[in-house]
């Protein structure tokens, strides 16, 4: 075990070393030229279709697809809004300082340009499988868009994607479920583990419309609670906002708040945390949105990329908001804690708004982790699919409602070691294909804005 721990520990250390992050980072920087910043010029638009009712065609029947705009970003944001909103922001702001939350919104808006690429190209080349249903995402765009020669590729993104849906999706998650309802409520993780197994089967065995509908209710109510909490917070304590965004504008450029003043550690954190958080450029969202029903990739690229800027915006920056303010040292300087995670977030909330606080974040971290169970469930399923064959696609359900349970009643040190290595690992073949095919994400952009102009599409 100790092997496999150092083993995993120094690979996951080069994985999610500077040269990934500059590469993921980079791959937004690029696509956000090609595209004339098209993520600020069309986000009021693209919030506008994430939302608005399911359309058809005009002869009454349903555009390709198996779910509507909202449901494929329901579930992809059922996966990324999870822990990594809540304790994720909370290691940041500790280990690089609160400058780490600007480098968080950097990464945002540059990764908007990218979740954009990954849903032009996860809609033009999927394809339908021998169930009927729509499957696509980077193995798809990768063979298909890039030819034959480059199935290895594809091959070895489904192979990642399907090792790290075990671990970051499934038993990492309901450990954090058991662990936060076990502090909160002291009930045994073992009968949490039965609750959250048999809830997560119901869903998931019913398939990709199953979870989204879940998703479409967990998602949206979680969310706007959570987000309601936090703004409940700052208003309360309103004197402190002003000095909190300042050391974060501050400590972005200086990183003061760090022993030695250590700037690249609050880039390195804030980054990293961002992208963990928004997985823009990791190729799991993709594969949600090419399950929608829609008549041209670039209005679903546009949902998709709302996704990014609704978790790392407006989740992530309320939780890092929050959490600068109740560091505030009588100086308006940084009072790094002792604690850290979900732990500190939710002893800020806690302090900040006595009472319902704590309760916020315990409540939003058990559902958004379950969210993100079933969100991971169909990524992991659609890359097992492409491995094994959709024959395969329910027997990994099986496997993968078993590590929910695993998960709540084991240590999960080396699972999530292993999670992190293989998620990051995902992204390499993703980010290959989307600088490899950035020409095409441009000119799919150019036909939607033609035929827009024209009245050919809405």
């Amino acid at each position: 075990m100790d092997v496999l721990k150092n083993f995993f520990d120094t690979v996951g250390s080069w994985v999610w070393g500077p040269v990934m992050l500059i590469l993921l980072v980079g791959t937004g920087v690029l696509l956000t030229f090609m595209l004339k910043g098209l993520q600020f010029s069309m986000l009021g638009y693209a919030l506008k279709q994430a939302f608005r009712p399911h359309t058809k065609k005009e002869d009454g029947s349903d555009h390709d697809g198996d779910i509507s705009h909202f449901g494929a970003l329901m579930t992809a944001l059922s996966a990324t809004i999870g822990t990594g909103n809540i304790a994720g922001v909370a290691t940041a702001v500790v280990a690089g300082g609160p400058g780490a939350v600007f480098w968080m919104w950097i990464t945002a808006i540059f990764g908007m340009a990218t979740k954009y690429g990954e849903g032009v190209l996860a809609v033009k080349y999927r394809t339908v499988n021998r169930k009927g249903e729509m499957s696509g995402g980077p193995m798809y765009y990768i063979e298909r868009g890039l030819g034959r020669k480059w199935k290895w590729l594809a091959y070895a993104f489904a192979f990642f994607g399907t090792v790290a849906s075990f671990g970051i999706g499934s038993s990492v998650q309901s450990n954090s479920v058991a662990q936060a309802i076990h502090t909160s409520f002291n009930v045994d993780p073992v009968y949490t583990g039965i609750v959250l197994t048999i809830l997560t089967a119901i869903v998931v065995l019913g398939g990709i419309r199953s979870i989204a509908t879940a998703s479409s209710f967990i998602v949206p109510v979680m969310a706007v609670l959570y987000v309601l909490g936090g703004l409940g917070i700052i208003l309360l304590n309103l004197p402190l906002v002003a000095p909190a965004i300042q050391l974060i504008l501050t400590d972005a450029f200086t990183g003061q708040a760090v022993a030695g003043g250590a700037i690249g550690s609050v880039i390195r954190y804030g980054v990293a945390r961002g992208v963990f958080s928004n997985e823009a450029g990791m190729g799991s969202a993709p594969i949600a949105a090419a399950a929608a029903k829609t008549d041209h990739p670039v209005r679903q690229a546009l949902v998709s990329m709302t996704g990014t800027f609704l978790d790392t915006i407006v989740v992530c920056s309320i939780t890092g908001i929050v959490l600068v303010m109740g560091l505030l040292g009588a100086d308006g300087g940084f009072v790094k804690p002792e604690i850290s995670g979900a732990a500190l977030t939710t002893t800020t909330f806690n302090r900040l708004l006595p009472g319902p606080g704590g309760w916020i974040v315990t409540i939003g971290l058990i559902f958004f982790a379950y969210s993100t169970i079933l969100g991971w469930c169909y990524y992991g399923e659609k890359c097992a699919a492409y491995v094994f064959g959709d024959s395969f696609a329910n027997l990994y359900r099986v496997f993968y409602v078993a590590t929910v349970m695993l998960g709540t009643v084991v240590s999960l040190d080396l699972v999530w070691l292993a999670a992190d290595t293989f998620n990051g690992l995902m992204a390499v073949p993703n980010l290959i294909a989307l600088i490899l095919l950035s020409k095409i994400i441009v000119s799919e952009t150019q036909d939607f804005k033609a035929k827009r102009r024209s009245g050919e599409l809405p």
